[in-house]
C-alpha cells in the first residue's frame, strides 16, 4: 500500500466518502464541532487542552489548516466524512502511529468526531468499517486504539461489533503526563 502521507487513499461505500479533510470542509465541519451535544463523544487526550469545539468558520479554519500542516509533517491524517445522500460533510476520523513510552506505543489512535444525530452504532459501524482494514497497514501497526467513554453506549456497540474489545491500559500523555482511560483495543 502507498504511503498515506505521499498519497492520501480516498474510501467510499454507497453511502459515505472518506477523504483528506480541506477548507472546502469548513462550513460543514463548523456543524459538527459547534454542535455541544456532538462533543463529549470527541476525544481530545493529550491535545494541549483543545476540546474540539469549533463554532464558527473562523475558528474551523485554524483547526482545518493545524490538520493539513499536521498531515504535511506526517503526524495524523484528518479525513472528512462526507454523507452523499445529503450532500455534507458530518464528521472527521483522525488515526496516527502512536510513539510513546506508555503501553499503546506503536499503535494506531483513531479519533472518530462526528454530529450528534448521527452518533448511532450502525453509522459509525458503517463509516469507520470503510477505514479499519486498512488502517494497520496504512500506519504500520499491530493494533488500533480508540477511545469510546462509558456513557457513549452507541459507539460502544459499534466497536465491540467491529472487534474492538475494551483495555484497563491507560494512554500516558506525552505532553501532560496525564493517564487517560477509556480505550478500546483491536489487534490486527
Amino acid at each position: 500500500m502507498a504511503n498515506v502521507y505521499e498519497s492520501c487513499p480516498v474510501f467510499e461505500n454507497e453511502k459515505y466518502l472518506l477523504r483528506l479533510s480541506s477548507y472546502e470542509d469548513t462550513k460543514d465541519l463548523v456543524d459538527v464541532y459547534g454542535d455541544k451535544n456532538a462533543l463529549p463523544f470527541f476525544n481530545s487526550d493529550n491535545c494541549h487542552g483543545d476540546n474540539f469545539y469549533y463554532p464558527d468558520e473562523e475558528s474551523m479554519t485554524k483547526a482545518i489548516e493545524f490538520w493539513l500542516k499536521s498531515y504535511n509533517s506526517k503526524w495524523f491524517v484528518r479525513w472528512t466524512i462526507y454523507d452523499k445522500e445529503i450532500q455534507k460533510a458530518i464528521g472527521s476520523i483522525e488515526l496516527f502511529h502512536r510513539v510513546a513510552d506508555d503501553d499503546f506505543n506503536g499503535v494506531g489512535v483513531l479519533r472518530f468526531d462526528i454530529k450528534s444525530e448521527f452518533e448511532t452504532s450502525n453509522k459509525i459501524y458503517e463509516i469507520m468499517g470503510m477505514l479499519i482494514p486498512d488502517a494497520f497497514d496504512l500506519f504500520d501497526c499491530e493494533e488500533i486504539i480508540t477511545k469510546v467513554p462509558i456513557y457513549a453506549v452507541e459507539r460502544m456497540e459499534a466497536v465491540k461489533k467491529m472487534g474492538f474489545e475494551k483495555t484497563d491500559r491507560l494512554l500516558i500523555g506525552t505532553m501532560d503526563g496525564y493517564a487517560y482511560k477509556d480505550y478500546w483495543s483491536k489487534k490486527r
